[in-house]
């Protein structure tokens, strides 16, 4: 009797585990782990990182060895004299003639060190520059990230919470279409009544269908990121308080956004990656200054006097002054002079931009919190109102549509105020990915809003 229990008790374990719904951390985990977005700026970031390597690979030493092997055949009949005949060796040849027959074997080892290489120094500090872009794309991607991941796992919430109130609304409405009806039946109510009744659930119907075709796309939303169908997801508590914005003044965040936004920093750097491409153009103009060393060994076997080997060590200064190019260097400082100018006004847009967007999610979360407020004491309205008027049609005092009215007045309300939290939440972390303060921390005050 016992294994039969234990197997009941592990079975309503795993159903229990598999019941329960999935809150936004997790969530959030399962988009770093899955999401296409992320891993391709985490590639991005481990290409970044290897410019360094290569701009400074410029300025080290290059070492190489180069080699041939070469055969000569030649015969060499200086007046035209010689004759087939006989060779002393009995072997037919040109008699009067000379000939030679020569293999060489020629290795060299190279060393070549930059000394004066003005365009490879700025390419590596360009090199640098490149790789703090990237770490700050990557930083951009993910705050992107924590945002795309709330933005999605809200709006499975608020179509849910969408589709709830219309069931609900249905259900309310099919109850007031059977009064109706009975009401008809026994001659205390009019036809109209059970028209409107009637109207009222169609309606309904039809937008129960778009719901659910809108929830099934915002499912589809989240899954897009974190590669996987969504379990149930953890809704907002009843009741809870959204925290306002600190500092609550506006001016602090814009002067964040200005400054630390992560795009700006990008922006940033790429005005000084422009102004140091200005540098290294102009090195065309500059002379070139290099340490040289070799090592050659040359064998050669054959039939002449210079056959042996030799060896060559050469050790200098290698130079060389550019006079003209045919303008191309002072066309390529005109561009990047250009490219500079262009790389400073993105960067004023993007500051201004940024500035606008905390300027925008800091007013969400003003008004989002206002609308709040007003909403929740709309929802205590909504529900007086509706209970007043079904007391009212209880006593012919209030008409069938009255009712109808006040449920659909009642469920819009809170689906308004399941929405209005939710923007308001999104709009607070939209405010710190602005400031370039957005933190995966922050998703642990958010997440402590949701329950089962």
């Amino acid at each position: 009797m016992q294994k039969p229990l234990i197997a009941v008790l592990l079975a309503s374990a795993c159903f229990s585990l598999n019941a329960a719904a999935a809150d936004l951390i997790q969530v959030y985990q399962q988009a770093l782990a899955n999401d296409a977005t992320y891993a391709s700026a985490r590639a991005s970031l481990a290409a970044g990182r290897e410019r360094i390597v290569q701009g400074r690979a410029g300025l080290l030493p290059t070492v190489g060895i180069s080699g041939a092997i070469t055969k000569n055949d030649s015969d060499f009949d200086p007046w035209n004299l010689g004759a087939i005949g006989t060779l002393p060796n009995g072997q037919p040849g040109v008699i009067g003639a000379s000939g030679s027959n020569l293999r060489t074997n020629e290795y060299t080892l190279a060393l070549q060190q930059p000394l004066y290489r003005w365009d490879r120094w700025q390419t590596y500090q360009q090199s640098k520059l490149q790789q703090a872009i990237a770490e700050a794309q990557f930083a951009q991607a993910q705050q992107d990230l924590i945002t795309r991941v709330a933005q999605a796992y809200f709006d499975v919430l608020a179509a849910q919470d969408a589709l709830e109130s219309i069931r609900a609304q249905k259900d309310a409405t099919t109850e007031q279409l059977a009064s109706a009806k009975r009401n008809f039946e026994v001659g205390t109510q009019t036809i109209t009544d059970t028209h409107e009744a009637q109207a009222q659930y169609d309606l309904t119907l039809a937008q129960e269908f778009a719901a659910v075709n809108d929830l099934d796309n915002k499912r589809n939303a989240l899954q897009a990121i974190i590669g996987a169908a969504p379990a149930n997801l953890a809704s907002l508590k009843a009741g809870v308080t959204l925290a306002v914005p600190q500092p609550a003044n506006v001016d602090p965040w814009v002067s964040s956004a200005e400054n630390q936004n992560y795009g700006v920093t990008v922006s940033e750097l790429q005005v000084e990656y422009a102004r140091r491409d200005i540098s290294r153009n102009r090195a065309g103009h500059h002379p070139t200054l290099d340490f040289v060393a070799s090592s050659t060994r040359r064998d050669l076997n054959g039939q002449s006097s210079s056959s042996g080997v030799t060896k060559n060590n050469a050790i200098g200064l290698q130079w060389s002054v550019p006079i003209f190019s045919g303008y191309a260097v002072t066309s390529r400082v005109r561009e990047a002079i250009a490219l500079e100018d262009k790389a400073r006004n993105d960067l004023e847009a993007t500051r201004r931009n940024s500035a606008l967007q905390a300027r925008q999610a800091f007013l969400g979360v003003s008004s989002g919190l206002a609308r709040v407020k007003a909403l929740e004491a709309a929802e205590v309205s909504s529900q007086s109102a509706l209970e007043s008027n079904k007391l009212g049609y209880q006593v012919g005092v209030r008409i069938n549509i009255d009712v109808l009215n006040a449920q659909r007045q009642l469920f819009q309300t809170r689906t308004d105020l399941a929405r209005a939290r939710y923007d308001t939440i999104l709009n607070g972390l939209r405010l710190k990915a602005a400031a370039g303060s957005l933190r995966e921390a922050d998703l642990v005050p958010v997440n402590s809003l949701l329950g089962e």
